[in-house]
């Protein structure tokens, strides 16, 4: 049992991180970079030019537990409410190869601890699993992490207007988690009355709705905005479908 489930989820999320680290060399590390321009002023200050890097959503976890540019839940959210204070910036990675290297350890530590819930959930529901089977399971991950955070909010890049952190946190943790569980509801529950009340407990967080700021701007061209958080939803499902199937696909061979 434990070769099954740590072997494949090793194996499952190096891969899963590789491969999503050079897809978003291509896709949104190119905006995100473009938009700390605008950021900046069109001026080259190396503290600003650097991002935070988060593991957690989220941007998956996507998204917003924490503060940075670009995380494996591939969604962005400023580390102030409508400004960027300079000296309170931390450390980090400088632009180029450093920053690549940093994205790749962080890719391959969420694509594992993600490839763990993925593989536990196969051991607890049993039966025969393969890679396509993997996928139909990390479509719920996709869900719980990205599409039900992201409804409310979407992926941002640096510059941004956003609502005070603590806030954000705690909405997309609560969001996280009620989408989770409204999910296993409406999948697993064999009564009528569960499946009610996986679709109440799973549209909860949109009603009470999301903390947003109290003007809505910043100085990325909403263009831009727009491309990214597409983007980034786009390439969060590509790497939850990899992760699942490669994750089945491990899973099955450990266990044989």
């Amino acid at each position: 049992m434990f070769k099954k489930l740590f072997g494949a989820a090793f194996a499952a999320g190096i891969v899963a991180g590789l491969l999503i680290t050079g897809i978003q060399e291509v896709t949104t590390t190119p905006l995100i970079l473009h938009a700390e321009e605008y950021e900046n002023g069109g001026h080259d200050h190396a503290a600003s030019l650097k991002s935070d890097y988060v593991i957690i959503q989220t941007k998956l976890f996507s998204t917003r537990p924490s503060a940075g540019s670009e995380t494996l839940f591939l969604a962005h959210s400023n580390s102030g409410t409508e400004g960027h204070d300079h000296e309170d910036e931390a450390w980090a990675p400088e632009d180029g190869l450093e920053r690549t290297v940093f994205t790749l350890g962080a890719n391959i530590t969420m694509g594992i601890a993600f490839a763990l819930m993925l593989t536990a959930a196969f051991a607890v529901h049993g039966g025969e699993m393969s890679g396509r089977r993997g996928v139909l399971w990390a479509m719920g991950g996709f869900a719980m992490f990205t599409l039900g955070p992201n409804l409310g909010l979407p992926p941002e890049v640096p510059g941004s207007m956003a609502a005070e952190l603590g806030a954000r946190q705690m909405w997309w943790l609560g969001c996280a988690a009620a989408t989770g569980i409204g999910l296993c509801l409406m999948v697993f529950g064999r009564k009528i009355g569960f499946v009610v009340l996986g679709i109440l407990i799973l549209i909860a967080p949109h009603v009470i709705g999301a903390p947003h700021p109290e003007e809505i701007g910043g100085g990325v061209p909403p263009e831009l905005a727009g491309h990214f958080a597409a983007a980034s939803i786009v390439v969060a499902a590509v790497f939850w479908a990899m992760l699942g199937w490669l994750s089945g696909t491990f899973y099955k061979r450990f266990e044989a």
